[in-house]
């Protein structure tokens, strides 16, 4: 996943760290999905987009997926 952060514009990067962070307080946040195909949800940042799980035991946000619209869903 850090190999796809830094193919990413510079803006853009700064703009997911701070939804990263915005997750560790509050992890379904107004705006994000629950997915349909797989488990877990999902958060716009532009175009792109995070794919996580949220471990509510353990208060765990397990990001698994980080990229673009047309292409993080495959």
């Amino acid at each position: 996943m850090l190999r796809e952060l830094l193919r990413l514009p510079r803006p853009v990067v700064e703009r997911i760290q701070q939804t990263v962070e915005s997750l560790s307080l509050d992890p379904r946040p107004p705006g994000a999905k629950k997915l349909t195909a797989r488990e877990g949800y999902r958060v716009r940042v532009g175009n792109y987009r995070i794919l996580y799980l949220v471990e509510d035991k353990s208060k765990l946000v397990r990001i698994y997926r980080l990229g673009d619209r047309k292409d993080v869903y495959r």
